[in-house]
């Protein structure tokens, strides 16, 4: 327990007054007390692209939207494989299985379920997925067939979510998180900042991932796409709110595990990502993102060597 864990909301608001390398200092020491130098990698592919119903107004994959994506349906299994090999050879250790919908239909679900088998049967690769809003009854058969961490993220705070969505509300994310894991898979649940929300927003995010608890808490910052309804929101954050706001993250959730995800390459400059592995983010998403391009290994590999950090 550390003098933090009895903050009120407002206390944590307050930290965003403290100038950024003070609170990097402070995030830092918390990550080093928790820590080691090793930070995951992990890679994801799009196995279904487009034509989503729901109506998420960040989302180029959304039919409410008209971004110009490549829509696509259900990859192939050998194809699912082939990249999570590739992803292996680049260094990741998990390698999560991406589908667009609120639910896969029947067939596709099936299918799923063999993919999900043949991923989790190469040495090395961890088998991850996010695949909506899953009932009960499917959130086994994935466990079965070998997924060891399901990736469903809240996006924004409660009192936010309807400025962002309206097709399905914020508690039926968070009740599939919950259902996720009572059955034994690893949480994996993040946000998306820079949609316009404020920092009383972020501070809840924090506070409700807090209570959620799960193994890993992806950082997405907007990467506003043309044809989505956020698509000028370019100036909604800047690159030091991020790093405060990531500072906080680790303040509030000390022992979960920071990922780097969509955005961070076309939102900060080189230095402020550094910046931000250094207030606490341990964990990267790497490769390319699911309708737009990330960095390559090499290149992060690079940076975490310039921090005496390594990629696992």
């Amino acid at each position: 327990m550390n003098k933090f864990d009895n903050y009120s909301k407002d206390d944590y608001l307050k930290l965003y007054d403290k100038s950024l390398d003070e609170l990097i200092k402070i995030s830092n020491e918390i990550t080093k007390s928790n820590f080691d130098n090793k930070v995951e990698a992990c890679s994801i592919i799009s196995a279904k692209t487009g034509a989503c119903n729901e109506n998420c107004k960040y989302c180029s994959q959304s039919k409410h939207n008209h971004a110009e994506i490549e829509c696509h349906p259900l990859l192939d299994i050998e194809t699912v494989k082939k990249a999570a090999i590739s992803a292996q050879k680049n260094g990741a250790t998990r390698f999560c299985i991406v589908t667009s919908g609120r639910v896969p239909n029947n067939q596709d679900f099936e299918k799923i379920i063999e993919m999900i088998k043949t991923v989790a049967s190469i040495d090395g690769i961890h088998c991850c997925a996010s695949l909506g809003l899953l009932s009960e009854k499917q959130i086994k058969r994935i466990k079965e067939a070998g997924v060891e961490r399901y990736n469903h993220n809240i996006n924004t705070s409660e009192n936010y979510h309807k400025n962002i969505c309206t097709t399905h509300n914020y508690q039926d994310r968070v009740n599939t998180v919950r259902l996720i894991k009572k059955h034994g898979i690893e949480a994996c649940c993040g946000v998306i900042i820079g949609m316009g929300e404020s920092r009383e927003d972020r501070i809840d995010m924090a506070l409700e991932l807090k209570k959620i608890n799960p193994k890993t808490v992806p950082v997405n910052i907007l990467n506003p796409i043309k044809g989505t309804a956020l698509e000028n929101y370019q100036n909604k954050i800047t690159e030091e709110e991020v790093l405060k706001t990531i500072c906080i993250f680790r303040i509030i959730l000390p022992n979960t595990m920071l990922r780097y995800a969509g955005g961070r390459t076309t939102r900060l400059s080189k230095q402020n990502q550094k910046k931000g592995i250094e207030a606490g983010i341990n964990s990267l998403l790497v490769g390319n993102y699911l309708t737009t391009s990330g960095s390559t290994s090499n290149e992060d590999k690079k940076m975490l060597n310039e921090l005496n950090l390594i990629m696992k």
